[in-house]
Formats: C-alpha cells, structure tokens, sequence
C-alpha cells in the first residue's frame, strides 16, 4: 500500500511539472487561489476497523474557503458489505454460518491545507494535506433464522479519523480530478467547482 502511495503522488509530481513545461494555461496568482465551493464526489476503497479487509466506499464533500489556502468540507460516505457468523442453537444442534450485512456511514467534516504555493505548483493542479473527524453511523441486517448474539462482530469506534494525502488536476475551469490516499479511505473522483 505505501509503495501505491508513493508512486501516486510521484506520478502527479512528475506529470505536474511536464504539463508546467508544455501547457499554455493563463496563470492565477496562487496566493489569491480560492479552493472553496467545490463539490467532490468519489469512489475507491476503504478499511473500517474490525473487518479485516478493504471494501468499496462511496464519498461526497464540499468545500468552503476558511483562510488562504485552507477550506473546511462537511463530508458524507458510505460503505456496505457482507460477512458471515457461525452460529447454532446448542439445543438443537443445528451450527451453520449465518450471514449479516452492514452498513456504515461516516459524516463529519474535512480540514485541507493546500500547498501550491510551496510547490509552485500551477494553475492546473492542486496538492494538500487534510484530517477529517466525525461519527459513523452503522445499520446491520442479519439472515433470517438467527438468534444468537447480535453484537458479537462489534469492536470499532464509531469515532471516525482520518488523514489524507492528495491532488487534484483540473481539466477545465469547472471540473477536476482528484486522487485522495489516506488512512483509511483513499478515493479517486471529480471535483465540480462553482
């Protein structure tokens, strides 16, 4: 994971500086970029505590400018998979795994420092660093036929962190991609700025 980590940003470092080099882009002054009103939609990969394993997650913020170069974004997301639980009524003799679904819903809000001015990077990308803090809110759907402990699967806090690492390329004026790698959903997806 840290080797795909830092290659990613090599690579947006790299391409950066090229398309510095060979693209014609009318340049902002990059102390007075503003970042804010900027809806982020993505899709990519989670690891939510207890499950032992990655799963799909779906993201939406948006951002709003607090002070140069640093915006605040109420975000949502969403994760959902299914696991099974071996279980049996010992009265009955009856052990099989039974199957559960959960589905887990972090909201909270995003802090980015952007640091194009430290990169001299150019109008056409974006590099920052965030933490995100909020709760997750969780809904569990058993199989029916199961009566046993319905807790037995719950270790995480519903405290949720996050620290993330990105960048984001903006194809137009309104519309960009973004890569966003952090500690515990990494995302890739489209900003719309308005």
């Amino acid at each position: 994971m840290k080797t795909l980590i830092f290659t990613s940003l090599f690579f947006f470092a790299t391409a950066g500086i090229n398309i510095q080099a060979q693209d014609k882009v009318i340049e902002e002054n990059p102390a007075n970029e503003k970042y804010g009103k900027t809806l982020n939609l993505g899709v990519g990969i989670g690891y939510y505590g207890y499950i032992g394993s990655t799963v799909p997650v779906g993201t939406m913020n948006f951002e709003f400018d607090v002070a140069n170069h640093f915006t605040l974004a109420p975000f949502v997301g969403i994760y959902s998979y299914q696991r099974s639980y071996y279980w049996g009524n010992p009265n009955k003799d009856d052990f099989r795994y039974y199957h559960y679904r959960e589905t887990a819903v972090p909201v909270g809000v995003k802090g980015t420092y952007y640091f194009d001015k430290l990169f001299h990077a150019n109008a056409k990308w974006d590099f920052y660093a965030a933490g995100s803090v909020g709760f997750v809110f969780r809904s569990v759907t058993w199989e029916s036929g199961y009566y046993g402990d319905q807790y037995a699967y719950r270790t995480a806090s519903p405290l949720y962190l996050d620290a993330h690492i990105g960048a984001e390329y903006h194809m137009t004026k309104k519309i960009g991609m973004f890569l966003d790698l952090s500690t515990g959903v990494s995302t890739f997806g489209f900003a719309f700025h308005f």
